[in-house]
């Protein structure tokens, strides 16, 4: 009986505290405000070994309207992973912004382009960044880049 009542006691008090909303900040911010911070949040992300979800943050630049972020996707898959880890993103990008009002409509485009093109030397000084050794195999076997 003294346990029922405990019980009953624990539900009472965790019903009895609603934090109000009107509380959270509702600041204005601008679209390069929010895309600041929307690219430090994935270079975080890339910082600590998510390099997928950094990439489909990257994948192009999300639209502002109004506190609402469009951001359009090339496939299902992405739409997925993006999904999973958007309420990070979204706390991260209401705290920065200092705005509880922003919401994040995802939408799938299988025919959006990735706006990032690499050439060859691209492609090469990004695996270099990664990872320098690629000079010392690129010398020792006498490779070139190709154009």
């Amino acid at each position: 009986m003294a346990s029922i009542r405990k019980k009953k006691e624990l539900e009472q008090s965790t019903k009895s505290y609603v934090k109000p909303t009107s509380v959270f900040p509702t600041e204005e911010f601008t679209e390069t405000e929010m895309l600041v911070q929307w690219n430090k949040y994935a270079e975080r992300l890339g910082q600590k070994g998510l390099k997928i979800m950094e990439s489909i943050l990257l994948i192009n630049d999300p639209v502002l309207s109004g506190t609402n972020i469009t951001y359009e996707l090339p496939n299902e898959g992405s739409k997925l992973e993006f999904e999973s880890q958007m309420n990070a993103l979204l706390g991260h990008l209401r705290g920065h912004l200092h705005n509880h009002d922003i919401t994040i409509e995802v939408i799938v485009n299988e025919k959006l382009e990735i706006k990032r093109s690499f050439n060859d030397q691209d492609k090469y000084n990004r695996l270099h960044e990664i990872n320098p050794n690629i000079e010392l195999l690129r010398s020792t076997f006498g490779l070139d880049l190709p154009g």
